[in-house]
């Protein structure tokens, strides 16, 4: 990434960012400037202010609308969106900004200006520096960039196409990305390893690129809660033998995106040095594609808990591959509390569009708690009802259980929680089909994948850690 910091000092010589909003003081030529526009102050608008034979001879005035956290997040990505990747520039700070709000601005900056590592457009280069007089602000600074980083590594991750990407090639890439942080651990199942893994090795079976589970640890010694976050790892669903029409097929890459952001967010903490909690990723993953070996409507399925899934439709993979990582988290790990992130169902987008993510639990605490998180850190969610009487959609006659009812509102989430045991009151689903790719460039989102959920679950586990709380205020 880019580097970002802070200093004390303007300097004439660069372009000058100056954020407007919240009842900030400026200078008399940037004030009256301001005062001629009807969208200075909303949050993400950039206007323009030459000023020739002058030092610096250019102003962005950047809004921030009411000068939250998201407010100031817009004002971040706008600017580095309206500057030249290669030209540095200072964000001037009026000195009545929150630790929050310094964060969002670095935040912003550093995701607006995210470009697909492998793609031919050039990365940011510039140096972006922001002035304050305060030295408070160092700790605001350091959060923004592990959740930056987080959800830079998620969204090239994601972008990869899949003629490079599959389960092998995202297993090294974690290993790479873990390689030099102290107290993170990776293993990799496969092969034999995943003979009690059915759901997984049902779902891979019909690709050439073979199925594995990676496992992410962070273990500190003080940690007092252990969370597992798992996140779908599908690197290509075509569907399998129910296959997909081709709109459906398009973005099939990002069906890993789960997989991203929690391991993204589980390094992300050892970045943070978050020594409060226990943090277990688990990445299942598998390429849904045709062949001899594909699984086929109608199977049955033994998980890793010896429980059985009819599948009358293969292309409800995930759910298969989920339920694995449930049921081995819950038998051998001792989980406090268990987080599954995925693109998992296209009701989620019909029910609530393509920016917020739909969140299933029987845990109003924990709900709550993942709720708001998301909330400052930009990513919505909305809370979805698990109806017990909907149970009976899953009903089969040969199998404990049917994976793909044809009604039953939630039954995905309801089919996830069969899995949980006596955990199931300290669990969460997240279903991110929509959020998790975009089709335009906008403020701190770039055409592709979003990374959506590294940034939540990483505030989420800071929170439980509580030393280093995103606390959103100060």
């Amino acid at each position: 990434m880019f580097a970002i910091r802070l200093t004390d000092r303007l300097d004439d010589d660069q372009t000058r960012v100056v954020p407007i909003g919240a009842a900030r003081a400026h200078s008399d030529d940037v004030a009256a400037f301001a005062a001629s526009l009807t969208d200075a102050g909303e949050a993400g608008a950039v206007n323009i202010l030459p000023r020739p034979l002058q030092r610096p001879a250019k102003v962005l005035l950047v809004g921030v609308g009411d000068g939250d956290e998201a407010g100031w997040r817009a004002a971040g990505a706008a600017a580095v969106r309206a500057l030249p990747d290669d030209q540095p520039f200072q964000v001037a700070l009026g000195g009545d900004e929150t630790a929050a709000a310094v964060r969002g601005l670095a935040e912003g900056i550093w995701l607006g200006g995210y470009r697909y590592r492998d793609a031919r457009e050039e990365r940011r280069s510039g140096e972006v520096q922001i002035v304050t007089a305060s030295d408070a602000y160092a700790v605001s600074l350091t959060q923004a960039q592990a959740g930056s980083e987080a959800t830079w590594l998620a969204r090239d991750l994601t972008n990869a196409p899949s003629s490079l990407k599959n389960p092998d090639w995202f297993a090294e890439e974690v290993v790479g990305s873990a390689a030099g942080r102290p107290g993170i651990e990776v293993t990799i199942r496969s092969g034999d390893d995943l003979a009690r893994f059915g759901g997984i090795r049902a779902v891979g079976g019909g690709s050439k690129s073979k199925p594995c589970l990676v496992e992410v640890t962070w273990r500190p010694a003080a940690a007092r809660t252990h969370v597992v976050l798992i996140g779908k790892g599908i690197t290509f669903d075509t569907g399998g033998i129910s296959i997909k029409t081709r709109p459906g097929m398009k973005t099939m890459k990002d069906d890993m995106a789960g997989a991203a952001a929690v391991v993204a967010a589980t390094l992300a903490a050892a970045d943070l040095g978050l020594e409060g909690v226990r943090i277990t990723a688990l990445a299942p993953m598998a390429e849904n594609a045709i062949g001899a070996d594909a699984f086929r409507p109608g199977d049955v399925i033994t998980h890793y808990d010896g429980s059985t899934s009819e599948s009358t439709n293969s292309d409800a993979e995930g759910r298969l591959v989920l339920a694995d990582a449930l049921g081995y988290a819950v038998a051998e790990l001792e989980p406090d509390v268990i987080v599954d992130i995925a693109t998992l169902t296209g009701a989620q987008v019909v029910a609530l569009g393509e920016t917020m993510a739909a969140l299933y639990s029987g845990s109003d605490d924990l709900a709550a708690a993942l709720t708001a998180h998301g909330a400052t850190a930009g990513e919505r969610i909305w809370r979805m009802p698990l109806i017990d009487e909907y149970r009976e959609y899953l009903r089969s006659e040969i199998a404990d259980r049917h994976s793909s009812p044809a009604k039953g509102g939630g039954a995905a989430a309801l089919f996830l929680r069969d899995f949980l045991g006596d955990h199931a009151d300290r669990w969460a689903h997240i279903d991110m089909a929509g959020p998790a790719w975009t089709d335009r460039t906008e403020l701190e989102l770039t055409k592709g994948a979003t990374g959506w959920g590294a940034r939540t679950l990483l505030r989420y586990l800071a929170a439980v850690d509580g030393a280093s709380a995103f606390d959103g205020g100060q």
